[in-house]
């Protein structure tokens, strides 16, 4: 069994080429540009290793992979330009760098690229795989439309946020590992099973996410603390508070998003604080992670193959950026 560092560095042998034809250049230097970024490419090698959990990993893992990595990638570009990002892992966004409707063709063609990689599979699989596929794309596609009407809306309950971020965030990480399962001749009791964990995993990384931007350390987060903050943005964090406060803490809260004085975000965290949000995001975050280890536990092969899943999970949720 690999882990998931000797996984990623094979994916990037593999897949740290052009994807692309030379011309036009307008169109597919902007493509390539996202993929050069790259990034810690946690979904393609959830591929990799939804498989070698059951068996020896499929050559057509890496197919799927490739594909997973290029949606996700479409997916960044145009949330990208929803959310008028100028910076992406510390760089220029395409949009940004190349204009909006370039980058908009450009993610276009990535999705057509993703395709031509299932396109490569072995007809086995092939309606299997596709089928996953264009679940969990269409479903990052509701989760994002969620966040973006959760934008315009002043109450959001915690149940909708939790379905958002099922949607926009875990699906793909839990699509990815069960069509590696499928790759690795897994039952479809396993890969539910192992669906679920990387559901759970995903829920819980996005705790831990809203977590950081609040109470991380500035330097080792790498971005400005307090950003969800500042855009009023829907988080586990800011439902709680507004369901938990006290009617004084409640109506400052609300003070505080219609309006953006100096001191927003010291002012916010002081509230979060007082609520002991900290805390309690720190408890919600270990239940998802409990939840998404017992899926792990259910699925039927021996616990030894299971070791590498485990301190993936462990590692996601120990991060600090």
């Amino acid at each position: 069994m690999y882990s998931f560092n000797e996984l990623a560095l094979k994916f990037n042998e593999y897949f740290d080429k052009r994807h692309f034809p030379e011309s036009p250049q307008n169109l597919y230097d902007p493509a390539q540009y996202i993929l050069q970024i790259g990034g810690k490419r946690v979904r393609p090698v959830c591929v990799l290793m939804g498989n070698e959990l059951f068996d020896e990993i499929d050559p057509d893992a890496y197919h799927v992979a490739t594909a997973i990595e290029l949606f996700h990638n479409f997916s960044l570009i145009h949330d990208d330009i929803m959310d008028k990002a100028p910076l992406r892992r510390g760089v220029q966004t395409v949009h940004s760098k190349y204009g909006e409707s370039t980058a908009l063709l450009a993610g276009d063609v990535m999705m057509v690229q993703a395709y031509d990689s299932l396109n490569q599979i072995k007809p086995l699989h092939l309606q299997t795989i596709l089928y996953h596929f264009n679940k969990s794309a269409k479903e990052v596609c509701e989760g994002q439309q969620l966040d973006m009407d959760f934008e315009q809306r002043s109450n959001v309950s915690m149940e909708e946020y939790v379905n958002m971020v099922t949607l926009k965030t875990s699906v793909l990480l839990a699509g990815s590992m069960q069509v590696g399962a499928i790759l690795g001749g897994a039952g479809e009791g396993n890969q539910q099973h192992l669906y679920n964990f990387g559901k759970n995993l995903g829920i819980a990384f996005q705790v831990q996410d809203d977590y950081l931007d609040a109470f991380g350390d500035p330097e080792k987060f790498g971005k400005q603390l307090g950003g969800d903050i500042l855009s009023n943005k829907k988080t586990f964090l800011l439902i709680q508070a507004l369901d938990i406060a006290t009617a004084t803490q409640k109506n400052e809260l609300e003070l505080l998003l219609s309006s953006s004085p100096e001191d927003k975000v010291g002012r916010v965290l002081q509230i979060f604080r007082d609520c002991k949000i900290d805390q309690w995001a720190t408890e919600l975050k270990e239940r998802y992670f409990h939840d998404a280890l017992q899926n792990l536990d259910d699925v039927a092969v021996l616990s030894s193959r299971k070791k590498e899943l485990r301190e993936l999970a462990e590692y996601l949720l120990q991060r600090e950026s």
